[in-house]
């Protein structure tokens, strides 16, 4: 929108014939006259127009157009417009990255990187007016304590009025970057709405004023759970949270305070993670994926919509541990790389599931498990229209239907008369994944659509969606195993399928892999 403006009013001003073209020898702070007028606290006065030629503005337009522009584009602007200079100085989106300073990282070591962003960023911020800061954000992957100023641009830029802050750091000595939390814990803080933190350690040692948070981010974060809690403890507007491997963490606490939560997503990459306390009255969307099992516990009246859970053993964990929470969900997502023993029967039933989504994609998946014995949760999901598989495995171990001469298992009883879709990502010749597919066929009449996928299902994998327009080869017992899923879905599956059923079968092209199939 910003730049659209900017194209029309550079337009009109070109027309005019009198734009005046500065020469640029430096960053666009340098030249920009020290004498201008600056707006105060992020806004400029209308009475004080900028002499310039071309459309008649008052300054704070100008500076409204400026501030919808990109920070590089802006300060381009600033280098072919006296209005756009004055703006510049008063710029209130403040992103600072390699790209946006015009650092190549092919021309020189990352001593050097870091100290050419730590110079540019300095420039910037030490010719800045004492002016409102919107948004700051810091985006570098050579952070070196040594030649980095953060802590000092953070005194500059971080003020009251701030809404949004995100720092995003690393570097291969694995040293953190120590967050000065005491510059949020005053009136600074008190504007943040978007905070997002990565690669830092952040250790308050008491209680943060974030009256007006709504979004929190941290990621690969040193945080324990009691300094989590001090971020939260007066986060009364906080809409969405996400913690990513922050694995200091073993009791993760989401107090009942916060009820504006709707959203929260946990990616636990360690295992000290032992167990979720969510007592959000309105939390209604919950995404867990971790390497272990934690024990979580729902507060009272908690009616979730969109639930995902991914952890070893998790389809046995949710049949078997029925909180009455999912009672309500809508979507449904369970990951797991392994179940020791068959998916149980449910003691109640998802009334209103309409989406379930189970991903058993693994290297190799336990052999022992029965497929089949998922259609406890297709019977406990009367209102399902959706249902998406993923069983894709490297290498199968499954019983293989080929060569079998026994009848597939029948399994009466149960009807599916709610679902529309069916999607299986890594079809293979496994027998009871075979016998499930045709139960599906066989006791859903509103089935409208059935796609059985033999590739990885990854759009990176096809020449059609990939950039490099050719297939990645699979490797020779994937595609042994690929040649066995057609060879079972032409024999078992593909006469059981109706009419009205839209059958998809997807296979490696043809193309690329003409030789292996």
């Amino acid at each position: 929108m910003g730049q659209l403006m900017l194209n029309r009013v550079m337009s009109m001003q070109r027309e005019s014939r009198h734009l005046q073209i500065q020469p640029h020898n430096g960053p666009a702070d340098s030249t920009v006259d020290r004498k201008d007028s600056t707006c105060k606290q992020g806004h400029c006065s209308q009475g004080d127009e900028a002499q310039y030629p071309g459309p008649h503005l008052p300054q704070d337009i100008w500076c409204h157009i400026c501030s919808l522009l990109p920070m590089r584009d802006a300060a381009r602007a600033a280098c072919v417009s006296h209005a756009f200079k004055r703006c510049w100085r008063c710029y209130p989106n403040l992103a600072f990255d390699m790209i946006t300073l015009g650092i190549d990282i092919e021309s020189c070591g990352e001593d050097e990187i870091a100290r050419r962003f730590t110079s540019k960023v300095d420039h910037i911020l030490k010719n800045r007016p004492c002016i409102a800061t919107k948004t700051l954000e810091i985006v570098f992957r050579f952070y070196n304590a040594e030649v980095c100023n953060i802590d000092s641009w953070f005194q500059i830029a971080v003020t009251p009025g701030i809404e949004e802050l995100i720092v995003e750091l690393s570097s291969n000595s694995g040293r953190y970057y120590n967050f000065p939390w005491s510059l949020i814990a005053n009136e600074s803080g008190n504007s943040i709405r978007h905070l997002n933190i990565s690669r830092c350690a952040f250790s308050p040692t008491g209680g943060l004023c974030f009256k007006s948070l709504s979004r929190l981010e941290l990621t690969d974060v040193d945080i324990t759970g009691d300094q989590l809690g001090f971020i939260l403890q007066n986060s009364f507007a906080l809409q969405r949270m996400q913690l990513t491997f922050c694995n200091k963490i073993i009791s993760l606490k989401i107090p009942s305070h916060l009820q504006q939560l709707r959203y929260l997503d946990v990616f636990d990459g360690g295992r000290l993670l032992r167990v979720i306390e969510l007592e959000a009255p309105n939390l209604s969307n919950f995404q867990f994926r971790g390497h272990r099992k934690v024990q979580i516990s729902f507060g009272v009246g908690l009616q979730f919509k969109n639930f995902d859970l991914s952890f070893p053993g998790v389809l046995s964990y949710v049949c078997a541990d029925f909180p009455s929470s999912l009672r309500y969900v809508e979507t449904l997502s369970l990951g797991s790389c392994r179940e020791m023993i068959d998916t149980p029967v449910l003691p109640s039933k998802f009334l209103h599931l309409k989406h379930l989504n189970v991903d058993l994609n693994t290297l190799t998946f336990p052999s022992t498990y029965d497929y089949c014995s998922l259609i406890s949760l297709l019977d406990a999901s009367p209102s399902l229209e959706t249902l998406v598989m993923n069983v894709l495995q490297k290498k199968m171990l499954h019983e293989s239907i080929v060569g079998d001469t026994s009848p597939l298992r029948q399994m009466p009883g149960h009807r599916h008369d709610s679902l529309k879709t069916v999607k299986i990502i890594g079809f293979s010749s496994a027998k009871s994944l075979v016998e499930l597919t045709c139960h599906i066929i066989e006791n859903t009449t509103s089935l409208e659509g059935l796609t059985l996928d033999t590739t990885t299902g990854h759009p990176s994998y096809s020449c059609l969606t990939n950039n490099i327009g050719k297939c990645m080869l699979l490797h020779g017992d994937f595609m042994v195993e690929v040649r066995k899923g057609l060879l079972a879905i032409s024999t078992y599956v593909q006469p059981k399928v109706p009419s009205g059923v839209k059958l998809n079968v997807v296979e490696p092209c043809r193309r690329c892999h003409d030789r292996l199939l």
